[in-house]
């Protein structure tokens, strides 16, 4: 069984996707325009509970693949991810059941819709990741062992390319990684076909759900004037680590990511301490003073103070008023296999994982 989804819905689904994406997954408005433009056209989108897939149906992975700021240059088109899905879909001889996002971040949050409009199948109410990552192994399916191959990427020119087969997640993010670097650090893919079995036992479940309330609260938040933040916060059950201005951005785009780090001077309660943040497409470490104070998987948030709207590192700019968050991990990634593919180590920071939310969990 399937829900329609209204344009309202998809509207809180952009702001909340971009909360969790964590600074990546690429603005979700160039994919929010395209769901408006498809829904005045009479396209319609359904999401379905993943527990309502038979263990034998087939599912399209979906998502953008590159550095965010490329993203804002090559705009989102919703006939490539759909062609990712019909490639994909020939490779494996068989109809894919739906459509789900590998990510619920950002604008790959909006990507199964798009897909989904085209070829009018439903969207999977979950995604692999809880929020953004920027490599292929960091995903709860590369935790749970499943088979990374193959991969299609296609590009606005008509590149098709596929990635048959691979040893390991972390050669299918080398190998693709490559195809995407020529094809301009962005393209369309369509990931491992995974079966139902596999989205329900491997998933991470009502993702499209989660984000789509945290929308709902800063919308709110906005036309009562309240704060928005603070709805976040009780939405998503975080905590706020920093409130200030950004002083500081270096940022590079090199082996088809976005990297660098951001500094932001205290305001309020943090007046006289310094805030940076190390990202990687993703906001990844966080130190205060100097001090690491949240760091993947725990996710970080960085907000607009006045509107609660996320910011990415492709648009985070000097000057702007920020509040600084952080939400709880989907538990998959807090055991330590989940910790070897997305805690600090793996993205090269000599750091043993400590939680934002330790104490809660005790």
């Amino acid at each position: 069984m399937s829900v329609e989804i209204s344009l309202d819905d998809i509207e809180a689904l952009a702001v909340g996707a971009w909360v969790l994406g964590t600074g990546g997954g690429g603005s979700p408005y160039l994919g929010l325009l395209n769901m408006r433009r498809l829904y005045a056209e009479g396209h319609r989108v359904s999401l379905m509970s993943p527990f309502d897939l038979g263990d034998e149906d087939w599912v399209a992975v979906v998502s953008n693949m590159g550095a965010p700021l490329v993203g804002q240059e090559r705009l989102a088109d919703s006939c490539n991810v759909a062609r990712a899905v019909e490639l994909q879909e020939a490779l494996l001889g068989a109809k894919f059941r739906a459509v789900m996002s590998l990510e619920i971040g950002g604008g790959n949050g909006i990507q199964p819709m798009m897909a989904a409009a085209h070829l009018d199948l439903p969207v999977v109410d979950a995604d692999t990741m809880g929020r953004a990552y920027p490599e292929a192994q960091m995903t709860s399916v590369a935790v749970g062992e499943l088979r990374p191959y193959p991969c299609v990427l296609y590009d606005p020119r008509g590149i098709e390319a596929v990635v048959t087969k691979v040893p390991s997640w972390k050669w299918m993010e080398r190998a693709s990684r490559k195809i995407c670097v020529e094809m301009g650090s962005i393209a369309s893919t369509c990931k491992a076909p995974r079966t139902g079995a596999e989205v329900k036992e491997w998933g991470i479940h009502f993702t499209v759900s989660k984000a789509i309330g945290i929308g709902r609260r800063v919308r709110q938040a906005q036309r009562r004037h309240d704060d928005p933040v603070a709805a976040i916060l009780d939405e998503a059950h975080g905590r706020q680590l920093f409130r200030g201005k950004v002083v500081d951005v270096a940022r590079r785009t090199t082996e088809g990511f976005l990297r660098g780090r951001a500094a932001i001077e205290g305001l309020d309660e943090d007046r006289g301490s310094r805030l940076e943040i190390a990202f990687q497409n993703e906001w990844v470490v966080a130190w205060r003073d100097a001090a690491p104070i949240a760091m993947s998987p725990d996710l970080i948030c960085v907000l607009d103070t006045v509107s609660g709207e996320a910011c990415g590192t492709e648009t985070i700019r000097y000057g702007r008023r920020v509040t600084v968050v952080a939400l709880p991990a989907p538990p998959v990634f807090l055991t330590p296999k989940g910790l070897d593919h997305v805690g600090p180590r793996a993205f090269g920071y000599d750091l043993d994982f400590q939680s934002v939310f330790a104490g809660d969990r005790v």
